[in-house]
This record gives C-alpha cells, structure tokens and sequence, in this order.
C-alpha cells in the first residue's frame, strides 16, 4: 500500500503552498484546534488533516474518536491534552462522523486541554460556524476554541484527473453571534493557479521569520522530492533541535 500524502508531498504536488505548510505546521505546533472544509467527496479533507497531524511530535497523544458518551467520560477524566479527532461533524450514518448531542459531548471534553481536528462539508467560511453553532448548538465560547479554518477545492472529472488546492487559510480570533471573527492568511487565486499571502498571523507565537525560514525549508525538501513521512520526522527533529540549541 502506498504512503499517504505527507505535507511536504502535498507541497510538492502544488496543493499548497510552502508558506500555507509553514502555517499549519506552527499551529499545530500551538495545538490549534482547526476544522477541515470543503463540499465534494475526495476533496482532500482527511488528507491534509491526517498530513497536519504527522507534524506533531510523537510524544503529544493524538485520540481518534468514535464519539460515544463512555469513551468523553474517559477522556474528560484523563485529561492528557493532545488532540481529539473526529471523522467529520454530519449526519451521514458513518463510524466516526458525528451530529448533535456528540458534538455537545466533545467541545465539553475539550475545555480540560484538548485541541480539535475534524472535517466538514461546508462551501465556505461561514458556512463552517453554521453547521457548527447552528446545525448543532455549540456556543459562541466554545466554538471560539477553533483557530484555524481550511478551505479546500476539488477539480477534474475522473479519479486519475483529480487535483486539488488549498484555496483559503482562515485565523479565527473568537466567534461572536455565530460568526467567525478573525482573518484571512493565505489564498490561493484560481487565474494562474498561484498562491498568495494576504495577511500575518495575529495569533501565532512563531513570528515571520520563524514561518519564512520553515516555510523555505518545506520548498527545499519538496524540491528535492524529501516528502517520504521519514523526511518529515527528520524535518520535526531538527526543528526541534533548533528550538532546544
């Protein structure tokens, strides 16, 4: 079986840019809770969060959810921190995929230090914090815990002529009246298949010299075709000796 697409992959085949992977990688860094967005099938939204998620160090827990009350019971108890993931927030009578009173279940369990990674089928922004605060009740506070919203999009006909681009990068300051309050950082502009850059991050520790020198990293190793899940281990070793020097 073939190796899932690792960020670097990802950056190499032109779904994002090097400066958009940088960003992921420092929020993940922060633990940021962050929701993965886009409306058809095989858009990539599993891809990129799974690909964001091999970023973490190997000690931090990643919990993948299944969304019963025993199992936020267990994990409210234990509290180790590290993220919860679940499948995607809907309806659809998947294993994983959660809608409702789980949903009300787990922004509970993660006010004892738990981070968020989860998809989404939502056309847009606001359209994330509608089916989130509307479609299932959470609150303002609590669906203010997400920082990082990415929208995806899917182009081709066939399987073998998918592609797909990352095409926003939103930063998420606090929700208000079921609105997401914050700004966009990144883009990507469909005329001349380009990526842009439109603001900096306000919420970020990593300042941007610290996301220029990962993000021209990432580009290299891309280059190179250093995209293995190896590599990437090897790229979060070494970052984290910079950090330690």
């Amino acid at each position: 079986m073939s190796e899932a697409p690792t960020i670097l992959e990802l950056v190499r085949n032109g779904t994002m840019s090097a400066e958009m992977a940088a960003t992921l990688w420092a929020a993940v860094d922060e633990r940021w809770s962050f929701v993965v967005v886009a409306i058809p099938r095989l858009a990539g939204k599993t891809t990129v969060l799974n690909a964001m998620l091999a970023l973490l160090p190997p000690e931090v827990p990643v919990h993948s959810l299944r969304g019963d009350e025993e199992e936020m019971v267990r994990l409210k108890r234990a509290a180790t921190g590290g993220y919860l993931v679940v499948g995607e927030f809907s309806q659809a009578p998947v294993p994983t995929y959660i809608w409702g009173a789980p949903v009300h279940r787990l922004f509970d369990t993660l006010t004892v230090g738990y981070s968020l990674a989860t998809a989404l089928h939502a056309p847009g922004l606001q359209e994330t914090f509608d089916a989130i605060c509307l479609g299932n009740g959470v609150t303002d506070e609590q669906a203010s815990c997400i920082r990082l919203v990415l929208y995806l999009r899917r182009f081709g006909s066939g399987h073998d002529t998918l592609w797909r681009r990352l095409a926003e990068v939103h930063e998420i300051d606090r929700v208000e009246g079921g609105r997401p309050v914050g700004r966009l950082l990144h883009r990507w502009v469909e005329e001349g298949d380009r990526f842009e850059a439109v603001a900096g991050s306000q919420l970020l520790q990593a300042g941007a010299e610290e996301l220029a020198s990962r993000a021209a990293r990432m580009k290299e190793m891309a280059r190179l075709g250093q995209t293995s899940a190896a590599d990437v281990a090897r790229m979060i070793a070494e970052q984290r000796r910079r950090g330690e020097a």
